[in-house]
């Protein structure tokens, strides 16, 4: 393991508890805090200037560091707004993208020029991807470049407060608020009582206590979002598919591998379909090109889309036939989408 991901680990174990390092690292959360806010006051003051598109803007983030499910949210609101009529193209930061000016995603688009996310979105959701470092900047190249795109969904974008927003979807997981402070203390960007509109839990089970700590004094409870997948898919042939009831069934070494920022909700959801499996962890976003699979004694290994994404591109990943793919979709309450669109249709167009 890295130093970087050894670090990145020890501080995800502290962040859920008020521990020695996380009381040590307080004073420094309380700077941040200050700072953060101070940002974002003078941005809603307009001191710092922010940009309105000529198009209804959507932001799907969190305030908790890491994944929370955001792409497959993002998926699944590209196609609540398409069946409501709405033509929808999505803007992210593209983690790792080696330019910071706006680029389309295409179908050439590769992980390592535009990050894993935004292409995993542009092949699910079949709908127009810009990234940039600016989102304002992207989410302009893109209505240059499909003017028929009428709303726009910005992927993680919550603290870049350069763009303006018409809604925005906050979403948490499981893990809550973690222990509650800020950065570096804990795991939060922003307190949890920020504003937004809609609040989104990934998680199996939302109890009142977790609603409660992610929107504290709202008086709309938040959406319970699960993912779901009930199918592999090999690698080398995507077509090629076994459900995960019928491998669970099977007589095989399996191991199962998450390069996202939380790898335990996709083990439980494996677990939940009966497999036993070794537990491969790794750090978010990681790019495969340490060949982290050679010595895995397996003969099958499970990945998520997002790191398949990114093991498509390297010869002798792409070629492995232990490598199977689970891809998920997002299942949420129903009311959730006529909220979004009720409001999404009551913005107005600059």
């Amino acid at each position: 393991m890295s130093t970087s991901s050894s670090l990145e680990s020890t501080l995800t174990r502290n962040w859920l508890r008020r521990g020695p390092l996380a009381c040590a690292l307080w004073p420094v959360s309380l700077l941040f805090g200050g700072l953060s806010g101070l940002r974002a006051g003078l941005f809603r003051a307009g001191v710092l200037k922010s940009t309105r598109l000529p198009v209804p803007v959507v932001v799907v983030g969190n305030i908790f560091i890491g994944g929370t499910g955001k792409t497959p949210l993002t998926i699944w609101l590209v196609q609540v707004l398409r069946e409501a009529g709405f033509r929808p193209g999505v803007i992210s930061r593209g983690f790792g993208s080696k330019d910071g000016a706006p680029r389309p995603v295409t179908a050439a688009s590769t992980p390592r020029q535009v990050g894993d996310e935004p292409v995993l979105i542009a092949a699910r959701a079949g709908c127009p991807v810009m990234v940039g470092r600016d989102r304002a900047a992207a989410g302009h190249a893109l209505l240059a470049a499909h003017p028929e795109v009428d709303i726009l969904i910005a992927d993680d974008g919550l603290q870049h407060y350069k763009l303006q927003r018409d809604v925005e979807i906050v979403l948490f997981d499981g893990r809550g608020v973690g222990n509650g402070w800020l950065l570096p203390a804990g795991p939060l960007r922003e307190k949890p009582s920020r504003r937004r509109d809609f609040t989104v839990v990934n998680t199996p089970e939302l109890t009142k206590e977790l609603a409660a700590a992610v929107a504290p004094g709202e008086e709309r409870q938040p959406a319970r979002m699960i993912l779901a997948g009930d199918v592999a898919e090999r690698l080398t042939d995507r077509g090629e598919r076994v459900s995960l009831a019928e491998l669970a069934g099977r007589e095989l070494k399996v191991a199962a591998a998450a390069g996202i920022g939380n790898p335990a909700r996709f083990f439980a959801m494996l677990k939940g379909a009966g497999l036993r499996f070794t537990e491969l962890p790794l750090p978010d976003h990681h790019d495969f090109l340490d060949r982290p699979f050679d010595g895995v004694d397996a003969d099958l290994i499970l990945m998520t889309e997002k790191d398949a994404v990114k093991c498509a591109q390297i010869e002798e990943l792409r070629n492995d036939p232990r490598l199977w793919v689970v891809p998920v979709s997002a299942r949420i309450d129903a009311a959730l989408a006529e909220h979004i669109v009720e409001k999404c249709r009551g913005c107005s167009t600059a």
